[in-house]
């Protein structure tokens, strides 16, 4: 996502592009092709300063969708996931599915490939209730917090239980020792690491995330070393609270959405003083949120002594002496 192509860039290792992909399905789907294409493509990025060469093997926003019965279709720049037209309510992890093969087999062919020479990041799993809207539509998923909501908190340890199965073995694949990088932010850490979201929650209430969110989201925090929350829109802000009396959690990355001042803007301050002092770090948008000393909030930071995080033009790197 992050690792720029631009003309110009003297390539770091001489790497020969593969053929053209004959469509779409080989250009997402072939294992093969796709380590071929990274591999030269992350050889051709722009990596100065402290941007990490990291391979990104998205197999769509919330592929653990996709390994539980989602149907993939590839577009000209991102994959889409449709909805299992014959889901019926039961989550079941079925180690045979296509879908989960694809995931290990992409992932291993990466990881041949590069060789320890780069990281071969994480796909974007998602979890909770934005995996389930993906499987059986956000309607539905809305209909449930009423009409079936014992079932659906059942749904979501569901989905938590195979995340973490599913999760622990992509990391044993690409894996540096205990490091590993995420696909998404191309974010490092010294050990787990994942990206967290529920951006359906912009359509629910706060007692209905602290009900059918925050519990799994802490189930998570507890069993990956480093998190990071991907807070998406004004309509999710309400639930700034709940995330922060997640004890464990590391660092909130936050994205405005269309129509806003991007992450960064004096407008957003408020909200970052707030992630801080409830002991979290801070990622805006694409650059760092601490720029302007006029305004004062570099000064509040430094007043309150809460580590912000190591994050330079678009990284974020979790390590020692962060919360």
């Amino acid at each position: 996502m992050w690792e720029h192509f631009q003309e110009g860039v003297q390539p770091h290792a001489e790497i020969t592009p593969p053929a053209p992909a004959k469509d779409l399905s080989q250009k997402w789907f072939d294992p093969q092709w796709r380590a071929e294409y990274l591999d030269w493509y992350v050889a051709h990025s722009s990596l100065k300063a402290d941007i990490l060469p990291v391979a990104n093997t998205q197999l769509g926003p919330g592929s653990l969708a996709a390994i539980l019965g989602g149907v993939f279709e590839g577009g000209e720049d991102t994959i889409w996931i449709h909805p299992n037209p014959d889901f019926t309510d039961e989550i079941v992890f079925n180690p045979e599915h296509p879908n989960w093969i694809l995931h290990k087999e992409l992932l291993k062919a990466c990881k041949a490939k590069a060789n320890g020479h780069y990281f071969v990041g994480m796909p974007d799993l998602m979890e909770g209730l934005d995996v389930l809207a993906a499987l059986k539509g956000t309607d539905r998923v809305l209909l449930d917090t009423v009409m079936q909501p014992e079932i659906l908190e059942q749904q979501m340890q569901q989905i938590n239980d195979i995340y973490f199965k599913v999760f622990d073995e992509l990391y044993d694949i690409i894996r540096e020792g205990d490091e590993m990088a995420f696909c998404y932010f191309s974010s490092w850490a010294p050990g787990k690491m994942s990206k967290l979201q529920s951006d359906i929650s912009t359509m629910i209430s706060q007692d209905d995330y602290r009900r059918f969110v925050q519990p799994f989201i802490r189930e998570q925090c507890q069993k990956i070393d480093y998190t990071l929350y991907h807070l998406d829109g004004v309509g999710a802000m309400h639930h700034l609270p709940a995330l922060l009396e997640i004890e464990e959690l590391n660092a909130i990355q936050w994205t405005p959405g269309v129509g806003e001042p991007q992450g960064g803007s004096p407008k957003w301050y408020d909200l970052y003083k707030k992630i801080l002092a409830g002991g979290k770090s801070a990622r805006r948008q694409r650059q760092m949120c601490i720029r302007d000393r006029r305004n004062g909030l570099l000064g509040d930071i430094r007043r309150t002594k809460t580590p912000i995080g190591s994050y330079r033009r678009g990284r974020y790197t979790f390590g020692n002496g962060f919360p």
